[in-house]
């Protein structure tokens, strides 16, 4: 009789370019997938879609409270905004979870444009009815927003605003919010006073931004997008290095270096306010190496639409870790392995370049 208690043969798991690495469980994979991705963009090594399914995979195999915290952790501490979203609405298959779906949409939905871009997340596969849980979420979210941030990102879209109102039946915390969910309602909320709105209307740029600058109404980041723009428009460098200096929340390095790339006169400035920014930072203790790729495919960019290229999220992760690691060694590699001064700021971006 044959023996029926046979050896079972392992296969291991092996990286993109075949050397063995080390399987992980299904919720360590799921963390270091979601906190490493920007959903739906291609890597170098993957597919976005693929990426995307495995999310979904590992997400229905992984506790629901897992999950949920993983999308708190991605929002809240990555500043990540599709892949927190795409995790509830995978959880939003889970039974018995509309509860806690509930939470956790209400929590990472921290933009109003974000309500009507997990609907359409929610519709991407196909038209169905939103869960109990999801109006919920959405519901408690949508009293977040005001005036302004409602106005700002009322656009055309193919789920706009309002129909993720009329979908989720949101109840208004007082009368101020129901008057103004009723205009949201009948297309007549006010038009903010925004660059892009004033760009839009054929105002003068230059007077529109200096405007905005010295009565405080632009943003950070979006100082940080529209340098170039600013500075070729003939805008007051000083105006914008008073802005750079009150600082720049929520923007790590690599959108600094990103736009120093654009605006190297401001470059000083722009490294003020990244270094300002990361001090507030925890530190990492113990010893840290980095390794940064410095081979023909760092120059491409990161997502199709935007700027920001691969060596720029290297060299930002390398003036971050720079100055929050105890010890810190860098090193780049391509046909050779070679270690470099662990230098400040853009400096140490130049040395790896």
């Amino acid at each position: 009789m044959a023996k029926m208690n046979v050896w079972k043969r392992l296969f291991p798991v092996r990286t993109h370019e075949g050397a063995v690495a080390q399987k992980l469980d299904a919720k360590s994979e799921l963390r270091r997938t979601v906190l490493t991705c920007l959903l739906w963009e291609d890597t170098f090594y993957e597919k976005g879609s693929d990426i995307a399914r495995r999310i979904a995979v590992l997400a229905a195999e992984t506790n629901p409270e897992v999950v949920a915290a993983l999308a708190r952790e991605a929002r809240d501490k990555m500043q990540l905004r599709h892949a927190p979203l795409f995790l509830v609405r995978e959880l939003a298959r889970r039974k018995g979870a509309g509860t806690l779906v509930a939470e956790t949409l209400e929590h990472v939905i921290q933009r109003a444009d974000e309500l009507g871009e997990f609907v359409a997340l929610y519709w991407k596969e196909e038209k169905q009815p939103l869960s109990a849980g999801v109006k919920r979420g959405l519901a408690r979210a949508f009293t977040k927003f005001d005036a302004y941030q409602l106005a700002k990102y009322d656009r055309e879209s193919v789920v706009k605003l309002r129909d993720v109102l009329f979908l989720c039946h949101a109840k208004p915390k007082d009368e101020a919010q129901a008057l103004l969910w009723k205009k949201l309602a009948e297309n007549t909320l006010e038009s903010p006073d925004t660059w892009e709105v004033a760009l839009s209307a054929g105002k003068d740029k230059r007077e529109n931004f200096e405007r905005l600058l010295r009565e405080g109404q632009l943003g950070g980041l979006a100082a940080l997008r529209n340098l170039r723009l600013m500075l070729a428009s003939g805008v007051d460098p000083k105006l914008i290095r008073e802005r750079l200096d009150k600082g720049v929340a929520q923007a790590l390095p690599f959108r600094f270096v990103t736009a120093a790339r654009h605006a190297p006169k401001l470059e000083d400035a722009l490294e003020q306010a990244m270094l300002k920014g990361i001090a507030a930072l925890e530190k990492l203790l113990g010893s840290t190496g980095l390794v940064v790729d410095v081979s023909g495919s760092m120059n491409d960019r990161l997502s199709k639409k935007g700027e920001i290229t691969r060596m720029d999220a290297a060299a930002g992760l390398a003036i971050l870790l720079r100055e929050k690691a105890e010890d810190f060694a860098i090193a780049t590699f391509s046909d050779a392995c070679v270690e470099l001064p662990p230098r400040r700021g853009f400096a140490l971006r130049d040395a790896i370049v």
